[in-house]
């Protein structure tokens, strides 16, 4: 049974059950962009959203990825595993665009020679900073350098999977966002969501743009893009 609401994020609600460790996390319809400075409403978005996340999660995790998800219980909410986030937005990069290119210049669209994985200081206030491994030691961010190592390892092999599923359905998985955090019996798992919210998709023949940046670059058409992705998921 849902309970109190603990916290209210830019795109979730989470609210506490009956079991001190399960939790329920409730898809808005809220968008957001450039740290919260641009704002929108899109009927429909958290369905998409928690229908999207809840396919890839369950993709992983017969992958061998452990995550926070137990169970979806209806079209926005999920109940989840109770987890002490790591304050680390990770970034896992195939092609750039966004920040990347703005940042160090790399042309818009080349393909990286590798994945890059960065990471961000979860941290509105600060506009959620780009930092790097001693930055995470520097700010306990993390318990140990062995849980940096494991986070990227996590990151690559989310990556490997992802990128191969979706490829088979004409989807280039340019870039995402994802967040870990540790469970109460200390096991860390992937967390938060993975959605056109948190990542890039481009059509694989046009270059078609079918994610968040539909609203930030105002192109119009957000919730059929989500549709789209949604249905080559199922298809």
């Amino acid at each position: 049974m849902k309970k109190e609401m603990l916290y209210e994020g830019k795109g979730k609600k989470i609210f506490k059950t009956e079991d001190e460790n399960l939790l329920i996390s409730e898809f808005k319809d809220d968008l957001t962009a450039f740290n919260a400075e641009k704002r929108g409403n899109e009927s429909g978005k958290g369905s998409l959203n928690c229908k999207i996340s809840t396919e890839i999660f369950r993709l992983l995790e017969k992958n061998g990825i452990k995550t926070h998800l137990i169970e979806t219980i209806s079209d926005t909410e999920q109940i989840i595993k109770k987890c002490k986030i790591v304050p680390i937005e990770v970034i896992v990069r195939n092609v750039a665009t966004g920040s990347l290119t703005k940042r160090l210049g790399i042309e818009e669209g080349k393909i990286l020679p590798f994945a890059l994985v960065e990471f961000c200081l979860k941290d509105d206030a600060l506009g959620d900073p780009f930092i790097n491994d001693e930055h995470c030691l520097l700010l306990n961010l993390v318990p140990n350098e062995d849980c940096i190592g494991k986070i990227k390892d996590m990151a690559r092999k989310i990556n490997s999977i992802l990128s191969v599923f979706f490829d088979a359905k004409n989807l280039r998985l340019v870039d995402f966002k994802i967040e870990f955090g540790f469970t109460q019996e200390n096991e860390l798992v992937l967390a938060d969501e993975i959605s056109p919210d948190s990542c890039r998709f481009w059509d694989k023949f046009s270059n078609e743009k079918l994610d968040k940046d539909r609203f930030r670059q105002d192109l119009g058409n957000v919730k059929m893009a989500y549709e789209e992705v949604l249905k080559r998921i199922l298809n």
